[in-house]
């Protein structure tokens, strides 16, 4: 019995659930093509005035709407007709004396516009004034009879037909998220977070602040052993502790510059050879750019160094050498007139010296080799570009003694005169400096002096074939004047190649070799000195590392009792700020 029921009831025509509860509606294709020539017809009988007729068992009947699945597959049904039965099994049942469900219909879901239906929606806003200013819709009644699309108002006042509400796609929930914001609201990183650009070299001195310079002091600190302690013929081997103070200085100023350099090397004897040595200098230097194109160059200096045991005017059987204290400066003014560089200036250096202590504990005046020499340089050069800028100079000076006539009776002032030839490179990091070469001639007061005179020549190039790689190389031709009975003096010609290498970041690594020349005048002798010298600096932070280098010295002489060798080592600690 209970089976029989059961297959009874199945057998039963009735309406599907999902019908009963309109999640679906009609699927039919000829209700749906129906459904819409009818709206078609009365928006024409619309146009033309006359009122569409009304089907009373239509009104009757509950409202069928068409809901898919996917909101916007087809034009929501703005109308309140109700669908026309076609007879198909897909059609929706009859209406039954029960209306609640009808009465009660489910609102039609709405779709979450999309984000340029958003945009489009927004209010656009005058760049000018900052105000809103509301769309005006554009859409006229002809154009929705020739379409045959209805329009729609939104909130926002902004117009657009049913099919392109139809056509609009949802968005995604976190499409918000993804919204450009406002520059203003965006969150500022923090400066820890911030892109910073490399430093070229992370281990320099920062230097302190003061006034309007910066100053970079650095101090080392260490131990030197070497094989003759005072670089001369009777020295030998000894243990020396030595200190080294430097500090270079720059202003900051907007226009003008200005620069300030000192040195101080002070060696004392911890065992071994007796060595006492004090020296140091600092110099300053100060550019002014003056009206019309005129650029002036100042420059102030003081030294004092002990004449060196290898000197021709050391004195034997000392315990001290005498001190020699030099003030210099110089004035120089300089000016372009199209290619043509043109540079005039003046310089003074006055050399006095101390007393020599004696191995007795007498002291010996040195006050008849105190001078003065005046010098006026006028270059002229011609800027074939601005790297290469050939130059000749042209030099006229007098030397003064403090005492016109010497110990022995000679009457030491002199009349230098002089011109040289040379070119100017200016190539950026890769090359710069200058070099030249002439000839100089100074003249003594006391006839039976010869005057002092031969070759020049100076160099000062900086070249650097890859980053972190420097060569330099110098050249000084230096007149030196005496008070030994019978001779006029020396030329000094000096040259030095030096490197630098940055191997790491942290590790330094410097080379040098030097060439000395002395040609004795008015005696038949010479001097040879060649050096070389190694050395690294790896730094444990950026003010504090380790040093050392090694060196090795030699002079020859065809003069008797000059000829020495030193070689040396040092180890010790660098800081710098």
């Amino acid at each position: 019995m209970l089976l029989a029921t059961s297959m009874l009831a199945l057998l039963r025509p009735t309406a599907l659930h999902a019908q009963e509860t309109e999640l679906r509606g009609e699927v039919s294709e000829t209700a749906i093509l129906s459904d819409q020539q009818r709206k078609a017809r009365q928006l024409a009988l619309a146009a033309q005035g006359q009122q569409a007729p009304v089907n009373a068992a239509q009104d009757n009947a509950p409202a069928r709407t068409y809901l898919p699945a996917s909101a916007g597959a087809v034009p929501d049904d703005t109308d309140a007709g109700a669908a026309t039965a076609t007879g198909s099994v897909f059609d929706p049942p009859s209406a039954t004396d029960d209306t609640s469900a009808d009465a009660a219909a489910p609102p039609k879901p709405r779709r979450r516009p999309s984000t340029a239906s958003q945009n489009a929606a927004d209010p656009a806003k005058d760049k000018a004034t900052g105000k809103s200013r509301k769309k005006k819709s554009t859409t006229a009644a002809t154009d929705a009879t020739t379409t045959g699309a209805t329009t729609s108002t939104t909130d926002d006042d902004t117009t657009e037909t049913d099919q392109e509400a139809a056509n609009r796609r949802a968005v995604t929930i976190d499409s918000v998220d993804r919204q450009e914001l406002d520059r203003g609201a965006e969150r500022t990183a923090s400066i820890e977070g911030q892109d910073k650009k490399a430093e070229d070299d992370p281990f320099a001195a920062t230097g302190v602040k003061w006034g309007s310079f910066v100053i970079r002091p650095t101090i080392e600190q260490g131990l030197t052993a070497t094989s003759n302690g005072d670089a001369s013929s009777a020295g030998t081997s000894a243990l020396l502790s030595e200190t080294a103070l430097r500090f270079s200085a720059a202003s900051d100023w907007r226009e003008n510059s200005a620069t300030i350099d000192g040195y101080g090397l002070f060696r004392e004897t911890v065992s071994g050879y007796s060595v006492h040595d004090e020296q140091g200098r600092i110099e300053g230097q100060l550019n002014v750019d003056l009206d019309n194109e005129l650029r002036a160059i100042a420059k102030l200096g003081y030294e004092a160094v002990p004449e060196s045991a290898s000197s021709p005017d050391a004195i034997a059987g000392v315990n001290t050498q005498p001190l020699r204290q030099t003030v210099d400066g110089s004035l120089g003014i300089e000016k372009d007139v199209g290619k043509m560089r043109y540079a005039l200036t003046g310089a003074v250096t006055h050399d006095f010296y101390g007393d020599a202590e004696l191995s007795d504990g007498t002291s010996l005046s040195q006050k008849d080799r105190d001078s003065t020499l005046y010098t006026a340089t006028l270059r002229t050069g011609y800027e074939i570009s601005p790297a290469l800028i050939p130059f000749t100079e042209i030099e006229v000076g007098r030397r003064t003694y403090d005492q016109r006539i010497d110990t022995d009776g000679f009457e030491r002032s002199s009349t230098r005169l002089g011109g040289r030839a040379g070119l100017e490179l200016d190539m950026g990091e890769k090359l710069s400096g200058e070099f030249s070469a002439g000839w100089l001639r100074e003249a003594i007061d006391d006839d039976r002096l010869e005057a002092i005179s031969g070759a020049t020549v100076n160099a000062d190039l900086k070249w650097s074939p890859e980053r972190g790689t420097t060569i330099g190389l110098t050249g000084v031709t230096t007149v030196e004047p005496t008070t030994i009975a019978g001779q006029s003096g020396e030329i000094l010609y000096s040259g030095r190649l030096t490197g630098e290498r940055q191997i790491r970041a942290n590790l330094t690594g410097n080379a040098a070799l030097g060439l000395d020349w002395r040609d004795y005048v008015g005696v038949d002798g010479h001097d040879r000195t060649l050096s070389a010298e190694a050395g690294l600096t790896w730094w444990l932070n950026r003010y504090a590392g380790l040093t050392t280098r090694v060196r090795t010295e030699k002079l020859t002489s065809n003069l008797p009792g000059r000829d020495y060798t030193a070689n040396s080592i040092f180890l010790g600690v660098k800081v710098q700020r």
